[in-house]
């Protein structure tokens, strides 16, 4: 189900009906629906957004899978095996023991309930979320018109102290400015990706790491400020969905687990 952008309320217009909890999404797109703003991502929309390729130029957006090392947050790490399938090792398979929030991980819907309600996007009890399930985003795919705000680069030129690994909030304003600079314009079902320089960062300290990251399970790291400020950004702006580089979209540690992003 799809919706013209016209009838997309506001994020003061939010929620559609008083049922559903305060400054939420749920049911604007049937009580039924699992995409989100994923619905923004129409066939229209991402014929529209092919015709923006210039060079063919292909490079991937993971990180490594064995990256970070060690884990955060007491996730596991990817064991790699081989098995010989012919004498001689002449033919043979990779096994990988994957768990999805070691690594480059996209977070769904049904990641984390929205907390003050307890239930997840659209009202889903978490005893109704059908264990072991890929969602329907997964099967899919996602394509569409992604634009950069490269927030490391414009730092390095106006806030030379800035540091990933520090807990620093990105104001929304800071976006707009990042945006302006690059001269990037926004569409509604734009992919919003954010370029902290966490993992160049990451990678340039090598060994030293962890002199900077110090509690693998609570780590100081710099992203967007979490709160409603963002909340009405993000929404007005009618993205499709968000992504970045650093170890959480917004400023880690959470203050607020209740407004966080």
């Amino acid at each position: 189900m799809t919706r013209d952008l016209k009838a997309l309320p506001t994020y003061d217009q939010l929620p559609i009906d008083p049922k559903y909890p305060p400054k939420t999404a749920w049911g604007l797109w049937g009580e039924d629906d699992d995409y989100g703003t994923l619905n923004l991502l129409t066939e229209e929309r991402v014929a529209k957004a092919s015709k923006c390729i210039c060079r063919g130029a292909i490079f991937p957006l993971n990180w490594k899978l064995e990256s970070p090392n060690p884990p955060l947050y007491g996730r596991t790490e990817i064991p790699h095996t081989y098995k010989s399938l012919y004498p001689g090792d002449l033919a043979y398979d990779d096994i990988l023991t994957l768990n999805t929030q070691a690594s480059t991980q996209w977070d769904g819907l049904r990641h984390v309930a929205h907390l003050p309600s307890g239930l997840y996007y659209n009202g889903i009890k978490p005893s109704d979320i059908a264990k072991g399930s890929a969602q329907a985003n997964g099967r899919l795919g996602i394509a569409g018109r992604a634009v950069l705000l490269d927030y490391g680069r414009w730092a390095a030129k106006h806030k030379p102290d800035f540091d990933p690994f520090e807990k620093i909030e990105i104001p929304v304003e800071e976006l707009d400015q990042v945006a302006a600079e690059q001269g990037v314009t926004f569409e509604t079902g734009d992919i919003l990706l954010l370029r902290t320089g966490c993992i160049e960062a990451y990678e340039r300290y090598g060994e030293k790491v962890a002199d900077k990251i110090k509690d693998l399970n609570n780590p100081d790291a710099a992203g967007v400020k979490s709160g409603e400020e963002t909340h009405k950004w993000l929404w007005n702006h009618h993205f499709a969905t968000v992504a970045s580089d650093n170890i959480a979209f917004e400023a880690y540690p959470v203050s607020d687990w209740t407004t966080s992003c």
